[in-house]
């Protein structure tokens, strides 16, 4: 009996050893390198002051919204370019105040402004950011990236959020060159007048320009005479000659007094 449990007990010590895992080797320590954190970095690190916390939700006071309505597979422009674009604006409730598309408006043509130049409202020198040449964008804007507290009258409105429909076409680095038939826009009255194109070749001048003489015509009656040249000396006058009564002609005499 004794000899049955040792013959037991020894299977079970084997089993026993050989399922205890071994102990895994200890990873050699990495080398250090520069790009590291020194220990003198954690502590710092550890040492900085948190920002202090505030009770309260935050909240947005004004955002600029948007929608892609069409992706663009052109260029991703740079900041501080010419941007031409189409666009058409709306005010809240649908009325359409202002396009480059619609007729009625009197400008059907692509409007090219410098992006980020600050020649537009605030939402448009943001509003084209991460849009490819090609595609096309509503802007929701609020009115203070717009036109502000006073808005545009009488087409605008005071304190009124805007929707732009735009579409980028392209980008340049330069200004685009005015047509060269181009027509000088009429001055308003009372406004200094500016050079503008010169007329062409034959054109009379205007009724109001006093018209130039020929170079042949006779000097008007009221101009002076041209005196002679400083050189010559002018000739005095002849002084008249007294009368002298002939000699043998008798004297007269005088008259007697009347009484």
């Amino acid at each position: 009996m004794k000899l049955a449990l040792v013959l037991l007990a020894l299977p079970l010590s084997a089993f026993a050893q050989t399922s205890t895992p071994a102990p895994a080797p200890a990873k050699p320590a990495a080398p250090h390198s520069a790009s590291q954190p020194t220990q003198t970095t954690t502590s710092a690190k550890k040492s900085a002051t948190p920002i202090p916390r505030v009770p309260g939700i935050p909240k947005t006071l004004y955002s600029l919204k948007y929608i892609d309505t069409k992706i663009g597979t052109g260029e991703l422009p740079p900041p501080f370019r010419y941007y031409t674009v189409n666009y058409t604006g709306y005010l809240p409730d649908g009325t359409k105040f202002d396009s480059t598309l619609d007729p009625a408006f009197n400008h059907v043509k692509p409007f090219t402004f410098p992006y980020g130049g600050h020649r537009v409202i605030t939402a448009w020198d943001t509003g084209f950011e991460g849009m490819r040449v090609g595609g096309k964008r509503r802007l929701y804007v609020p009115y203070q990236l717009g036109y502000g507290l006073p808005g545009s009258p009488p087409k605008i409105p005071a304190k009124t959020n805007l929707v732009f429909d735009v579409e980028l076409l392209s980008i340049s680095d330069k200004p685009p060159a005015p047509p060269a038939n181009a027509a000088p826009r009429p001055m308003p009255p009372g406004m200094p007048g500016r050079p503008g194109t010169p007329p062409a070749p034959g054109t009379p001048p205007p009724a109001s320009a006093p018209a130039t003489p020929p170079a042949s015509a006779t000097p008007p009656a009221s101009a002076p005479a041209t005196p002679p040249p400083a050189s010559v000396p002018a000739k005095p006058a002849a002084p008249a000659a007294p009368v002298t009564p002939p000699a043998d002609a008798p004297a007269k005499p005088a008259a007697p007094p009347t009484k």
